[in-house]
This record gives C-alpha cells, sequence and structure tokens, in this order.
C-alpha cells in the first residue's frame, strides 16, 4: 500500500511538471511574478522604456544608451519600445495608462512640454498623468541647408525666402517638436513665409535633407554636423539662445537679428503618476550614476550630447516652466496642429 502511494504521488508530480512545461514563456513569467514578494528589490523583471519617436533619432539613441547601461546594471532586460506617431502624444499616453510600478517608463524631448500648447484635447494631463523621473541630456536644433541651396548664413538664407516668396521649404521632425517650432518662430520674427514639410522623426527628414528633396532642415546638432563636415550639408546657425558649447563657431539664429528666437531641446526619462517614492528614488539614482560616468559622458559629448542628470523635483520644475512658456509662446505665434 505504501509503495502504491509513493507511485501516485511521483505520477502527480510527473502531471504537474508536463502541465508546466505547456505553459507558453510568457504565461510562466506572469505566473512566477505572482510569487514575487511585494518586498522584492526592484526591479526583478524586464522593464520597458517608451520612446516617443522612430529608431535613428536622438530621443532613440539616448533610450538605447541609457537602456544598455541600466539593463548591466540591473541584471534585467531594458526593451525600447518605440512608438511614434502624433508629436510624441502616442507613446506618452500608453506610459500615462500603465501601472505605476516603475516596469514602464518613457523617453521624451522638450515636444512633451510643447504638446500641451499644441493640441486642444490631449488624452492625458502633461503635468498630472506623469511623474517626473530624471533629465538625462540636452542639445541644440540646428539650422542646415543642402549645398544645392546657395546660402552660407542664416541673413542669406532669409533672404532667399524673401525672394521666393514662401516657395522655399523646410523639414521638421513632425508636426509640434521643436525643429517644426523653431521654423514657425523663424517665420514669425522674420516675417517670411516658408513651407512646412514634417516627418515621422529626425531621421526620415535627415534623409531627405541630405537628398536635396527638401533644401532646408530643422534638425539636431548631434545628426546634422557629421553630415556639415563631410560638406553634404551646410550648418548655418543653431537654435539655442546661446552658442552651443560643443560647437561654439555656430552662430545662433538670434544673431542674424531675430532678438528673443531660443529653442532649446532637453530629453528625460518620465514615468506614470504614483511611482512609489522608493523607486522613484532608485530609478532616478541609477540614471544620474550612469550619466554622470566619465566613459558615458565622454560618449554623449562626442555624439553632441550635453549630459545633464536631475532630481525628480529639478525635472518636474522644468517641465512646468516649459508648459507655461510654449503655451504662451505658441498663443502668440498662432500654431495650431489638431
Amino acid at each position: 500500500m505504501a509503495a502504491l502511494r509513493m507511485a501516485c504521488k511521483s505520477l502527480r508530480w510527473g502531471l504537474t511538471l508536463l502541465a508546466w512545461a505547456c505553459v507558453a514563456p510568457w504565461a510562466q513569467a506572469a505566473l512566477l511574478d505572482r510569487h514575487v514578494g511585494a518586498d522584492a528589490p526592484f526591479p526583478n523583471r524586464p522593464i520597458r522604456l517608451v520612446v516617443t519617436f522612430p529608431p535613428g533619432g536622438g530621443t532613440d539613441v539616448l533610450a538605447r544608451i541609457l537602456g544598455a547601461q541600466l539593463g548591466e546594471v540591473w541584471r534585467e532586460q531594458v526593451v525600447i519600445d518605440n512608438r511614434p506617431g502624433a508629436s510624441g502624444n502616442i507613446g506618452a499616453e500608453i506610459v500615462a495608462r500603465a501601472a505605476p510600478d516603475g516596469y514602464t517608463l518613457l523617453m521624451v524631448n522638450s515636444t512633451f512640454a510643447m504638446n500641451a500648447g499644441l493640441y486642444s484635447k490631449l488624452p492625458f494631463d502633461s503635468l498630472e498623468d506623469f511623474a517626473a523621473v530624471a533629465r538625462v541630456a540636452s542639445t541644440s536644433g540646428i539650422v542646415a541647408a543642402h549645398p544645392s541651396l546657395e546660402v552660407r548664413t542664416m541673413s542669406e538664407l532669409l533672404a532667399a525666402a524673401r525672394s521666393r516668396g514662401g516657395k522655399l521649404a523646410y523639414s521638421s521632425c513632425g508636426s509640434g517638436t521643436p525643429q517644426h517650432l523653431s521654423g514657425e518662430l523663424l517665420k514669425y520674427l522674420a516675417k517670411v513665409e516658408m513651407i512646412h514639410v514634417p516627418y515621422k522623426g529626425c531621421a526620415p527628414a535627415l534623409a531627405d535633407g541630405l537628398s536635396g528633396q527638401v533644401p532646408v532642415i530643422f534638425n539636431t546638432v548631434p545628426n546634422v554636423m557629421p553630415h556639415a563636415r563631410a560638406g553634404r550639408l551646410r550648418a548655418l546657425a543653431v537654435t539655442s539662445g546661446k552658442r552651443f558649447p560643443l560647437e561654439p563657431e555656430l552662430p545662433t539664429v538670434a544673431e542674424a537679428g531675430l532678438k528673443g528666437y531660443d529653442v532649446d531641446q532637453w530629453f528625460a526619462v518620465l514615468g506614470p503618476a504614483g511611482i512609489p517614492e522608493p523607486v522613484l528614488a532608485t530609478l532616478n539614482r541609477e540614471i544620474v550614476r550612469i550619466v554622470n560616468a566619465p566613459a558615458l559622458r565622454e560618449k554623449l559629448v562626442a555624439q553632441h550630447f550635453v549630459p545633464a542628470p536631475s532630481t525628480p523635483q529639478a525635472l518636474a520644475a522644468l517641465v512646468r516652466e516649459d508648459v507655461a512658456r510654449w503655451s504662451k509662446l505658441i498663443k502668440q505665434v498662432g500654431i495650431r496642429v489638431d
């Protein structure tokens, strides 16, 4: 009888193992997660980092650099999930609706703050539905021209725009992006007309700029300068209010007589509102430590990004200030995208 009970027990255990083997891997992971205690150290499973623009642009490049470093530190995969479209609002909505557990994060640039003034109806509140995690870096926008367009300075570009009666086209990384606003602010302050050609990201906009299909491009310094040095584009000016420290020889747009012209660009990590403080502190601490590491700082600078890590509080203040600043300017200039 004892031998029979032992045989039955072995059979039940074998059937259990067989049933478990038949469960899909993703379902196994979900079942295992239920048994990870609430007090388990963060992170204990893969992290999803949603990027609001397609692969190849500055936001995506920074996300992949940061994600790879975080993955090494935590020994957990950081999955880069590109969700372009609607000036970053598609990706932002995904994160706004995600569980606030720190496992779904959002990599954005300053477009995020501009959208609050550009769109009359957003599916989320830019200030209330997100938790500021950390600022990562900053860079400047840049105005460049294809060599087929005979201009070498901003003054010559403005003269060319006027002589063509509003038919000169410029590309941007998408409607509502800093590059779009850079072009519209230029038109407003210089009192010129140009045709806006939006793309779904900085990479495809750059590609058509290099081919000469769109003769003027508003893009980012990291994207443009390698091609400018190779003679494939002409860098005319940076869009920031002050000269960009990594390319100090380039003048600002404001230096062409457009007082008050200033469009900078920052990159940061956000999460859904309500992330527990210990998790938020862990995320911020590791991101800041990684960005401050000498090797990574050198890598970012080599790609024309200025490392600029911050506390969650400092990033939250920056977002609030930019939402207010851009909402006022967008209304003044009269830009709408919806």
